[in-house]
């Protein structure tokens, strides 16, 4: 069936998903702009991009399981460390996670018209990753301007997986966590890559799954054990064959 409808769903993908994409992402990078600026930006933070994850989501369309949303407890910060397989990961999560999401982004971005400066609005963080100074000082004072229940959104394996596996971890997730007292959420998503293929424009439809798995405290652990621990919780959620 997949086969059979292939290639006249890539014609829905190019004439209509795509050019939806866009012009949904500009319009919502707006209202954040200006809903920020004028009533809360956590506020507009929250709902737009929530919003704008749903929509498209929907617009695919796919089908979404959550598991464990009793581990994100409302009003609790963490820094949240979640695997990567496809682009379709953010909107997973921005749709689904009921947290304030912030990301941890190269200051490049910030150049980017109109999704630039509505990341700024909402109060993701921007860094030099050539300065890790420079970037925990930026986390660090951003997190002393923001309200509780925020997620700081790392993917710490730093790139999508190819082939669904894990990748190694990269360690600023891990040092974030214990330099702040931050517990961290680990997040499993599952399906991501059958929609979305990494490096790939080959959209299709399907069913997801975001697993959010109980919460790891900081504590008296070295950033290796959160790291392996973290990993452990991530991969138990994957499919036996992806483990």
């Amino acid at each position: 069936m997949k086969a059979i409808l292939f290639w006249p769903y890539q014609l829905y993908v190019w004439l209509i998903f795509l050019p939806l994409v866009i012009v949904l992402t500009l319009l919502f990078s707006f209202l954040t702009v200006i809903f920020a600026t004028l009533v809360n930006p956590e506020w507009a933070s929250r709902v737009f991009a929530a919003t704008w994850g749903k929509l498209l989501a929907t617009l695919t369309p796919v089908k979404v399981t959550v598991e464990g949303a009793e581990n994100a407890r409302p009003g609790q910060s963490y820094v949240v460390a979640s695997n990567h397989q496809s682009q379709f990961d953010i909107l997973l999560i921005y749709g689904w996670l009921k947290l304030d999401l912030k990301w941890v982004m190269k200051k490049e971005l910030r150049k980017i018209p109109g999704i630039g400066i509505g990341c700024e609005k909402a109060g993701h963080i921007f860094v030099d990753r050539s300065d890790p100074k420079q970037a925990r000082r930026a986390i660090s004072e951003a997190l002393d301007c923001i309200s509780r229940g925020v997620g700081i959104l790392f993917f710490p394996e730093g790139t999508r997986s190819l082939d669904g596996r894990l990748l190694s971890f990269k360690k600023g997730a891990f040092r974030l966590a214990k330099d702040q007292e931050l517990p961290l959420l680990p997040i499993t998503l599952v399906g991501t890559r059958d929609v979305l293929p990494a490096r790939s424009l080959r959209l299709f439809p399907g069913a997801i799954k975001m697993v959010i798995h109980p919460a790891i405290h900081p504590d008296d652990k070295s950033v290796e054990q959160l790291i392996d621990e973290t990993r452990a919780a991530i991969r138990s959620g994957m499919p036996a064959e992806l483990r």
